[in-house]
């Protein structure tokens, strides 16, 4: 059972993990250097610290290292820091309040890459001494348990619990009554084995194994077995808002003056600028010169100050034959403050820029932002025809021509997923780095009511005692930095919330290594492909709630297994051990022990191909012991006191031998433990939900192969003899009474569970 629980799981685990890494487009990755005075190219591999690096647009940055010279030299950290827009980068010395590399300006690091400009850096950190390798390192700690390794740690140790207390009282009776040593020894062992759910391995690693197969076909990789149950009881998913929630195609959508009125005024002069601009094109730039195509022939650059992260700005100064126009655009607050007039639509005029219009003009930013939007002042100012150079001093007395709000469009199928998500009891937790105001906005066009807000500056401020209880009502988290993002996930977890966490970047990794289930995409980078659990080839929540169902069933067959079995063996062996209080001889031998045992085992291989009913989908369950628990102090006595009854029919009326006695246990504990799968294996009428074929024709040969053993040579050979007919009429009411009373006992323990359940979460709150 063992070898081949095992050997399944390496099976399916090596082909997911060639299918993840097929999926990665590595290539070999050189660095330039200097070496004897010369640059040379050498894989990463080869640079140590002290090197002198050459960086030039679309550079990988080999390590983490100081910059020696840079000229226009602009680097995307977003794997790094989750911010999308590039960070200028200039040389100087390490201010002395530094405490790592990233405090400093002047730093670049490895992993991260160079949009423009180019630079020389001399090397300080290689390998895992890199910000990356922090990251790495993190990722090599134990991660904390999943709920699905803690639910099975607590079912070892009930068993384990069980198994001694059984065999010890069975070794301790027999020893008071004398009877025979090695004969009690091997009659315990037997027992020790018969409560053991050794199939469980084989069941578990069956049913997940067909569960990733569903979900490969679903288009979802899944890199670990165990992580399909984890998803399944995963009643919190932690996401980001980009490309997950939008589209991640920034749109230009509002092209507004002043007063809040379309412009084309402002669309042309957001156009020239972006156009012109050889400096950094961000992807506003894009989306602006992806809206409308106007024609600029009439046009001709003559200068340009280039856009730098502290002036927030960009200009451009144009010459069209009959005067010099500097257009500027960049964040609005910048511009307005340099504006000392503004346009009004319809007028050739320039009105004052005074208070009054200054406070309207910023209402009507926030008006803009409220709405989800991300925006852009547009402003700017004639010069003289001679004029031959565009230097920052030219930024001063424009003109405020109006605003260019963009948006980053909801998905279509996100809503729907979102709904059926809730519908299904998992909680979304949006943890982004944008903006709470953005953020708001696209939640409110998905219907996505907003619970509570937590910033990065919130959660920096709070130690994890407070955090734990904040994060309960939140439901948004903004601006946060990748420590914090691990922070909100350890939180949530220590709540008792099974969470799941999808995320693409390297500073992902962290969460994903903490989290339940990680999730990626196909397009993440490949340290977060290496975190996740599970890889989605579309990054769409829907696929996710497909996911998250067929977890669920594989949860629901596992658990049909446990119950079956906790309460089916339990109750067996707990009447041998009661049996070898008042017997003479063994009320079962140590083989027949066994044979039961394995013919059972066989009626239960099926379990994985069974169907789940619906109302088992519909929230996320964990592997409760409480419930295991008491489902078996319900269903086992159920099964000892027919056992008992057994006793009395065999012994009293049927005048049984020990052999005979042996052998109509054997049959009629095996026939009743293999026909109330079909009881136990659904909450509701067991002739309504329909167990799977293959599931009713191997119990219901396991019971005739029971009921026909004694008769046969192999019967003999472990000591059965032939019961006599009325023992079967006997045998036929017993276990339909059985059947019965087990069905009522199931029903009001379910409404007693779901009545406990109801007032024990009344009592949390």
């Amino acid at each position: 059972m063992v070898l081949f629980s095992v050997t399944l799981d390496f099976v399916q685990e090596h082909r997911a993990g060639k299918a993840a890494e097929s999926l990665r487009h590595s290539v070999s990755v050189k660095a330039r250097v200097m070496r004897d005075g010369k640059p040379v190219d050498v894989p990463v591999t080869d640079v140590v610290p002290g090197d002198v690096a050459l960086l030039c647009a679309g550079d990988m940055v080999p390590a983490d290292g100081l910059l020696i010279e840079a000229c226009d030299l602009f680097v995307k950290q977003a794997l790094l820091t989750g911010e999308a827009y590039p960070i200028e980068k200039r040389p100087g010395d390490l201010p002395a309040d530094a405490t790592d590399l990233q405090d400093a300006d002047n730093a670049v690091f490895m992993g991260t890459t160079v949009i423009s400009g180019s630079a020389k850096m001399r090397v300080i950190k290689t390998g895992t001494a890199t910000a990356i390798g922090a990251i790495a390192d993190s990722l090599t700690r134990q991660p904390p348990p999943t709920a699905f390794e803690v639910g099975t740690h607590r079912f070892g140790l009930l068993i384990m619990r069980l198994t001694v207390l059984l065999v010890l009282f069975v070794l301790l009776v027999n020893a008071f009554l004398g009877k025979p040593w090695l004969e009690s020894f091997l009659f315990a062992v037997a027992l020790a084995v018969g409560l053991t759910p050794e199939l469980l391995p084989m069941v578990v690693s069956v049913t997940l194994s067909r569960g990733a197969m569903h979900m490969a076909a679903k288009r979802v990789i899944v890199k670990r077995l165990s992580a399909i149950q984890n998803l399944g009881s995963m009643d919190v998913l932690c996401t980001d808002k980009t490309g997950t929630l939008t589209e991640a195609k920034i749109r230009l959508e509002q092209h507004v003056d002043p007063q809040g009125q379309p412009s084309e005024r402002v669309l042309e002069l957001a156009y020239l600028n972006s156009f012109f601009e050889t400096g950094l094109k961000s992807p506003l730039d894009e989306a602006i010169l992806a809206h409308q195509n106007i024609d600029i022939s009439a046009w001709q650059k003559i200068d340009e100050v280039p856009f730098d992260f502290e002036r927030r700005r960009v200009s451009v100064l144009l010459d069209k034959g009959n005067g010099r126009l500097l257009v500027v655009k960049g964040a609005s607050e910048e511009i307005i403050t340099l504006c000392t007039h503004y346009e009004q639509q319809g007028s050739d005029a320039q009105l004052p820029l005074d208070p009054a219009s200054r406070a309207r003009i910023h209402e009507q930013h926030d008006a803009l932002e409220r709405e989800g939007f991300r925006v852009l002042g547009i402003a700017w100012r004639e010069v003289p025809q001679n004029h031959p150079h565009a230097v920052v001093s030219d930024e001063s007395e424009l003109i405020f021509a109006g605003f260019a709000g963009f948006l980053d469009p909801p998905k279509q199928s996100a809503g729907a997923a979102l709904a059926a998500l809730k519908d299904s009891g998992v909680t979304v937790k949006i943890v982004t780095g944008d903006s709470d105001l953005v953020t708001q906005h696209v939640c409110a066009q998905l219907n996505i009511p907003v619970l509570g807000v937590l910033t990065g500056k919130d959660i920096a401020e709070m130690d994890d005692h407070a955090l734990r209880i904040r994060v309960e009502k939140a439901n948004l988290f903004c601006r946060v930095n990748p420590s914090q993002k691990d922070r909100v996930i350890r939180a949530l977890k220590a709540r008792g919330h099974v969470v799941g966490y999808l995320g693409d970047g390297i500073n992902d990794a962290p969460s994903l290594h903490s989290a339940d289930v990680g999730l990626s995409v196909d397009s993440a980078v490949d340290v977060a492909k290496e975190a996740a659990d599970m890889i989605l080839l579309d990054q769409d929540l829907q696929v996710l709630h497909d996911g998250v169902l067929e977890g669920r069933r594989t949860f629901g067959n596992i658990l049909k297994y446990i119950m079956m079995g906790t309460s089916s063996n339990f109750g067996n062996m707990f009447s041998m051990a009661g049996a070898a209080l008042f017997l003479p001889f063994l009320p079962m031998l140590p083989t027949q022990i066994l044979l039961n045992n394995i013919l059972y085992d066989v009626s239960e291989v099926p379990i994985p191909l069974d169907q789940v009913d619906s109302e088992e989908l519909r929230q996320p369950r964990v592997l409760d012991m409480n419930f295991i628990r008491n489902f078996m102090l319900v269903i086992g006595p159920i099964s000892s006191a027919f056992d008992f009854l057994t006793f009395y029919i065999l012994l009293a009326v049927l005048k049984a031998d020990e052999a005979l006695f042996q052998t109509g246990w054997f049959v009629e504990s095996l026939c009743t433990q293999v026909l109330v799968i079909f009881i136990i294996r659904t909450r509701g009428n067991p002739f309504k939900s329909r167990a799977h074929p293959v599931l009713v024709a191997t119990s219901l040969s396991i019971a005739l192969i029971g009921a026909c053993l004694p008769f046969t040579p192999l019967g003999h050979y472990f000591g059965f003899v032939p019961p006599p007919a009325q023992f079967y009429f006997i045998l036929a009411a017993t276990a339909v009474a059985y059947l019965l009373v087990v069905e009522l006992a199931k029903r009001g323990f379910y409404r007693w569970h779901a009545n406990y359940g109801k007032s024990r979460r009344a009592s949390r709150r």
